[in-house]
């Protein structure tokens, strides 16, 4: 992960979230109050540990080796979270167009980290497996409050998921 592009658009991808998340989410859709957005709260619960993994995993090491696969695991997952989390929300609401416009640079930004970071797992990958240390200067400390802010809300939309039972 050379550079700082990378760590910035992982940046640029949690703050885009927060908003989504704050502004679509909480204050225009209710979600946590909402019997109906079971499902999709328990979607944003997956991609919260998801994102929690990948800003504190990606802040402050190289995953070299099959640690490699985790990342391109989380990816994947990540990916996949997405697809599902669209069809969910467009069966169940009609979207602000706000968050429909969020939604296609959070996952324009998404496919860019992929590209982006690809050549780093491929390298990672070609190595002996361990996690080494690497700092991205401010980046990391930034992708570490974003893991804590990810974290925090995967545990509080956890919590609005149960209670929708």
């Amino acid at each position: 992960m050379d550079g700082l592009l990378l760590p910035g658009l992982l940046v640029a991808q949690g703050v885009m979230a927060g908003v989504d998340t704050v502004l679509n989410h909480e204050v225009l859709a209710g979600l946590p109050q909402r019997p109906n957005a079971r499902t999709e709260i328990g979607l944003h619960v997956l991609r919260e540990l998801i994102w929690t993994a990948l800003f504190a995993g990606l802040a402050w090491f190289a995953w070299h080796g099959a640690a490699a696969a985790v990342i391109a695991l989380l990816l994947a997952l990540e990916i996949l979270v997405t697809a599902c989390d669209e069809f969910v929300e467009n069966r169940n609401r009609v979207l602000p167009q706000n968050e429909r416009v969020l939604h296609v640079f959070l996952t324009l930004n998404l496919g860019v980290i992929v590209v982006l970071l690809a050549p780093s797992l491929l390298d990672w990958w070609a190595q002996p497996t361990a996690l080494v240390a690497q700092s991205h200067g401010v980046f990391s400390w930034l992708l570490t409050l974003l893991a804590l802010a990810a974290a925090f809300w995967s545990l509080r939309d956890f919590l609005a998921w149960r209670r929708l039972r």
